[in-house]
């Protein structure tokens, strides 16, 4: 590790839009105005946004709102859809026995074909639901996640 004599570090670009603002006090660079220093010290020249305010703008762009409301279009009725089908199968089970049993090829009858079509709508809707975030929101999400730290670098938390 080098020893910096004193200056300022240069400022480090990680391109990890996951990467983690350091946090409050540790690389952030605030102006202080010691002449108006009041009896807690010094406060920064201009008033710059806070994290929540920043996050707060974020929320309310459109950018955001589309991401959310993508994500809803999918996972409500997808959700509401899966829980449809779980109920009709335990009602099916419990109120209507005879057809449950009823033999379909041998020993599977239709409420083991029904248990193992809730495993494999189970997989379906995890696929489904992977395919729907990888194609319609992971991008928008990141862009905006990579935003957000833009805005974020250097206020204080």
């Amino acid at each position: 590790m080098e020893k910096q004599d004193g200056r300022e570090p240069a400022a480090v670009r990680v391109d990890d839009p996951w990467y983690e603002v350091p946090a409050a006090g540790r690389g952030g660079h605030d102006e202080v105005d010691t002449a108006a220093a009041g009896p807690h010290g010094g406060f920064p020249r201009q008033q710059a946004p806070s994290a929540a305010d920043i996050y707060l703008e974020v929320q309310r762009s459109p950018a955001f709102q589309e991401v959310r409301s993508r994500y809803r279009r999918f996972v409500f009725p997808a959700a509401a859809g899966f829980l449809l089908w779980y109920l009709a199968y335990v009602v099916a089970a419990t109120a209507a026995p005879g057809l449950m049993a009823r033999p379909v090829a041998g020993a599977v009858n239709v409420a083991m074909l029904a248990g193992l079509g809730q495993f494999a709508t189970t997989f379906l809707l995890t696929w489904a639901y992977a395919r729907h975030a990888r194609l319609r929101r992971d991008r928008a999400a990141l862009e905006l996640r990579w935003d957000t730290q833009e805005m974020t670098r250097g206020v204080r938390r």
